[in-house]
């Protein structure tokens, strides 16, 4: 039996003209997600998507509803084909993708709150003044050894994505960022590559965020996930929308397990990973956790018709 899990994108995945070829085949979406979210935000995201700048998109507040829009989009069009999930997961961002897909959240609440997450997140640091890098080839407990000493002289950083093996985003001020991808090439370090954000995500730069997202997410009614969701705060399964409203707020300052969430997908008994969203970063993930793992990235209609077809062979 094929065991399905979805698999959303977080911040950096966001490309101007992102969903614009599933609408030309779908127009009748526009209105249920770009306008829909333009008009609860009063602003023109959906122009922003279609025409950018990419500067412009990719302002935290920007990128979230989104990459979010997008991401529901791909999920109602997979899922009017008969392609239903097992477990949802989502990388940082894409949590809450995986939270509307899972049945927790309605499109509607989702866009609204992540587009506060983000300018939230933009108020506790303003861009320019933190920064995220990822390391490449230096395991986590050697890492960490590098961002808490260069964290106790006074230069936050520490480790913010555990991805796969090999690669671990750091997050901080910008000088702990940079003192701490020097560290970590003297380290051992294969590479140390600084990230296009625009702030430093889940760190404890972020913690300012987290009491007003609280606030947010209280007046949201959630409902229990009908498709389990795995925490990035804990890499387990959660369904009681009692116990996910505080990983959200976790979420904001704590580290994404995400290599923890893949292996506990595979142990769980997933075969089968669909990325609903922009790009192929999680693919490229999930490959470096399982070369075995199949993945199917979904983002235009050529993929969207790739995968429907494969789907016809699963039982």
């Amino acid at each position: 039996m094929t065991k399905i899990a979805f698999l959303f994108p977080g911040q950096g995945a966001q490309s101007v003209g992102m969903g614009v070829d599933l609408l030309n085949s779908y127009p009748q979406l526009k209105e249920r997600y770009f306008n829909k979210a333009d008009e609860l935000l009063g602003i023109s995201l959906s122009n922003l998507m279609t025409n950018g700048p990419q500067e412009e998109l990719t302002l935290t507040y920007h990128a979230q509803p989104a990459l979010l829009t997008v991401s529901a989009m791909i999920t109602e069009l997979l899922n009017e084909n008969g392609i239903q999930a097992n477990y949802t997961a989502g990388h940082s961002l894409g949590e809450y993708s995986a939270l509307v897909a899972s049945g927790v959240m309605s499109f509607e609440d989702a866009v609204t709150a992540v587009h506060k997450r983000g300018l939230y997140m933009n108020d506790a640091v303003p861009a320019g003044e933190g920064a995220m890098a990822a390391i490449l080839g230096l395991e986590s407990e050697a890492l960490k050894n590098v961002t808490d000493e260069i964290s106790s002289g006074g230069d936050l950083v520490q480790l913010a994505n555990l991805n796969c093996p090999g690669q671990i985003v750091i997050s901080g001020t910008k000088a702990g960022v940079e003192k701490a991808c020097e560290a970590a090439k003297n380290a051992g370090a294969k590479r140390a590559i600084p990230l296009v954000v625009s702030g430093p995500f889940h760190s404890e730069l972020m913690r300012p965020a987290s009491g007003r997202l609280d606030d947010v997410l209280s007046s949201i009614d959630m409902q229990n996930a009908t498709v389990p969701v795995i925490s990035n705060v804990t890499a387990e399964p959660v369904v009681s929308a009692k116990e996910i409203k505080p990983l959200l707020v976790e979420q904001l300052y704590s580290p994404v397990l995400w290599e923890d969430t893949v292996r506990k997908l595979i142990d769980l008994g997933v075969d089968t990973f669909i990325e609903a969203g922009p790009g192929k970063v999680l693919s490229g993930l999930v490959k470096k956790v399982d070369r075995a793992a199949k993945i199917y990235p979904v983002y235009d209609m050529e993929t969207l018709n790739a995968v429907i077809e494969t789907s016809k062979e699963w039982d």
